[in-house]
């Protein structure tokens, strides 16, 4: 069946490298905290943020930095969290224009296009000034759907938006916070891309291969994908 809309996640998939960001430092070496348990605590312990529990940039990093080290001074913490806005807009600028440009393609060759997103307000906070603004029917992120990505919740809200079923859709994503999992429990079809993710975590890459449906190293690639099918 061919698909009539497909579905995007945001970071790792239609954002650049990190690497391409390395002139501002990681958030977690400001705080003065493991790299590792850093991002542990942003995606597999704090729910809170992504649904919008809390919404002030300050506080979100706060809650989360002196849960791993009640010591940490508050100068640090409003140092890293100015930091991380900036870090997070200078990724939303910097889309690569190749991922800009499939969009438009795949849109003028007549698919619909969503966005799925987790994201707290501080990751988003520039989402309206990026060029990927604009370019999808339907936009949702976590932290104003009040559900986040794996949960079934969230999925049926994109599909509901487009009035579409799973079979009708192809989700796109680096597969971080289980979501190509999600994806096909909701009934969509899955394509795992890694460019990204293979900068930051190797060794996701063979079982994120094993749960998806297709695979690109980056998005552009999409377009001979879906060409072939």
């Amino acid at each position: 069946m061919p698909f009539k809309a497909l579905i995007f996640d945001l970071f790792h998939t239609l954002t650049g490298l990190e690497s391409e960001r390395a002139d501002l430092p990681w958030t977690s070496d400001v705080l003065g905290i493991d790299r590792h348990r850093w991002n542990e605590a942003l995606t597999t312990r704090s729910r809170w943020r992504l649904t919008g529990e809390e919404q002030d940039p300050f506080t979100i990093v706060a809650t989360l930095a002196r849960a791993i080290d009640p010591d940490i001074p508050e100068d640090r913490i409003r140092e890293a969290s100015s930091l991380r806005l900036l870090r997070f807009r200078q990724s939303m600028l910097g889309i690569p224009a190749g991922n800009v440009e499939t969009l438009r393609a795949l849109r003028a060759r007549g698919f619909r296009l969503a966005l799925l997103s987790n994201a707290d307000v501080t990751e988003i906070a520039a989402w309206q000034e990026s060029p990927l603004a604009g370019l999808f029917e339907v936009e949702i992120f976590s932290c104003t759907a009040g559900c986040v990505k794996p949960e079934r919740a969230i999925y049926e809200k994109c599909l509901a938006a487009l009035g579409l079923s799973g079979p009708d859709c192809l989700f796109v994503g680096d597969g971080g916070s289980n979501e190509l999992v999600g994806a096909r429990e909701a009934g969509m079809s899955t394509v795992f891309v890694s460019g990204v993710g293979s900068e930051l975590w190797p060794d996701q890459v063979k079982p994120r291969l094993a749960i998806s449906d297709y695979h690109v190293r980056q998005v552009p690639e999409l377009l001979e994908l879906l060409q072939q099918r």
